[in-house]
């Protein structure tokens, strides 16, 4: 197995099971042989088809007789990986390209005539490559739907919310790649000190520009080979997730609750902060995640974290009152992490309306354990503001006992005096994220 067919047999399974592309690719990777530069150019044609599929289909119908939606699926996969990259990709010649997806189609999909249809089609796009045809401009809406992959639903909401410059921007920002950040375990090291130890193994570090103790890293290989990484000196997390975890401001000694918590980064950040003092119960839905949050506190060495599984929806009795700090990361529809999963823009999106009802739900539930005088925060990592500012602001409306309160931000990140906060990856090159802090009245 090649870069390409890995790529071709993630993209298909991505279609046929509907999982996360992520994690689909991770373990195709896991099971293939492959060298960590094949491994980077598989994860590279997956990604930039799924980032630009609706791009490369809106050329590829121009250059087929027959209607993509009426080929096996393993045919779309293979042209789409063909345009890919004789279209994005600078350094693959354009006929290892076309013939690579040939071969991929004579060897993965039933019809015998599908390879010479896939070559035919690419041949006439790389023939044509310099006069491909123009997006119509007349709908901003279809216009920007087409030009940077994204559903039409999605795109007019975020011009409304947005308007056309900005949202073009977020639109290219989504298809571009998220940098590695790595949260330093201050337990342990220091952010010098780490520097070093990652340099030392390969790879390459930048401190991040406005948060502290925070490490960009590139060229990193596989994270969980690193020696730094073994040794729990580090964990990944980006510096949204980190924001929502510093507005909680635990402190030593406190007992802290994160509602929703795996994989456990804001759970593995609030211990950092608290010295290892004080605990930190860390509650997941799913009985597997508690092992998962498990062993990332253990490789860090944070024994104040709890790992729990329960349902943030199902209140608990003891729990009334016994927070100094409650944090629900919510479950939403992750439309702020596209860089990451660039296919969730291509889920249905009508299961998505009931998503307020559920977050309001475990947001209600998760404020009767806070105690008088302490912190409830609100975070989703989507950017839609019915999952956001509307939740918050129905329940501020229905708990007189709770308020917005401001919190601190690194002055390149922005303001939150009014408690509430929208992060976007174009202008702070985070995640998209929304973080609210409420206080409860003594």
């Amino acid at each position: 197995m090649d870069a390409r067919e890995a790529a071709l047999l993630a993209l298909n399974d991505c279609q046929r099971q509907g999982g996360w592309s992520d994690a689909i690719l991770k373990k195709r990777l896991a099971d293939s042989r492959l060298s960590s530069r094949d491994r980077a150019l598989a994860t590279q044609l997956c990604f930039g088809v799924l980032q630009n599929r609706i791009l490369l289909d809106f050329y590829l119908s121009h250059f087929s007789n027959l209607p993509l939606k009426r080929m096996e699926g393993r045919v779309v996969e293979a042209l789409r990986l063909g345009a890919y990259q004789m279209l994005f990709l600078d350094k693959i010649p354009h006929s290892a390209a076309v013939n690579t997806s040939v071969e991929l189609t004579r060897k993965h999909c039933k019809n015998p005539r599908a390879a010479g249809m896939v070559n035919g089609i690419l041949r006439n796009l790389e023939r044509n490559r310099n006069s491909l045809p123009t997006i119509p401009q007349k709908d901003p809406v279809s216009y920007l739907s087409t030009l940077y992959s994204h559903p039409e639903w999605l795109v007019g909401e975020l011009l409304t919310a947005l308007g056309s410059g900005e949202t073009a921007k977020l639109l290219a920002a989504n298809n571009g790649q998220a940098p590695i950040t790595a949260m330093v375990n201050i337990t342990k090291t220091t952010a010098e000190a780490l520097t070093a130890v990652l340099e030392e193994e390969g790879v390459q570090v930048q401190p991040h520009p406005w948060l502290e103790n925070c490490l960009i890293l590139s060229k990193t290989g596989s994270l969980e080979r690193l020696t730094a990484f073994g040794d729990g000196l580090f964990y990944v997390q980006d510096p949204a997730s980190r924001l929502a975890a510093e507005a909680l401001d635990p402190k030593p000694d406190m007992n802290v609750l994160d509602c929703c918590a795996a994989p456990g980064g804001k759970s593995f950040a609030c211990a950092i902060g608290m010295e290892g003092r004080g605990e930190v119960i860390s509650c997941d839905l799913h009985p597997h995640k508690k092992k998962l949050i498990r062993a990332g506190a253990d490789r860090l060495g944070l024994r104040n974290v709890v790992p729990m599984t329960a349902d943030g929806k199902v209140f608990r009795p003891e729990w009334e009152n016994a927070f100094h700090r409650v944090l629900v990361d919510a479950p939403c529809s992750g439309l702020g992490v596209i860089r990451k999963k660039p296919d969730i823009r291509y889920k249905d999106p009508e299961p998505l309306k009931d998503l307020p009802r559920v977050q309001r739900a475990i947001l209600d539930n998760a404020a009767r354990y806070v105690r008088p005088g302490g912190v409830l925060v609100y975070s989703t990592c989507t950017l839609l503001r019915r999952e956001n500012e509307d939740v918050a602001l129905s329940f501020l409306a229905d708990h007189p006992d709770f308020r917005a309160e401001g919190f601190p931000l690194p002055e390149q990140v922005g303001d939150a005096r009014t408690g509430m906060l929208t992060l976007w990856p174009h202008r702070q090159g985070t995640d998209g994220f929304f973080i609210c802090k409420l206080r409860k009245e003594e």
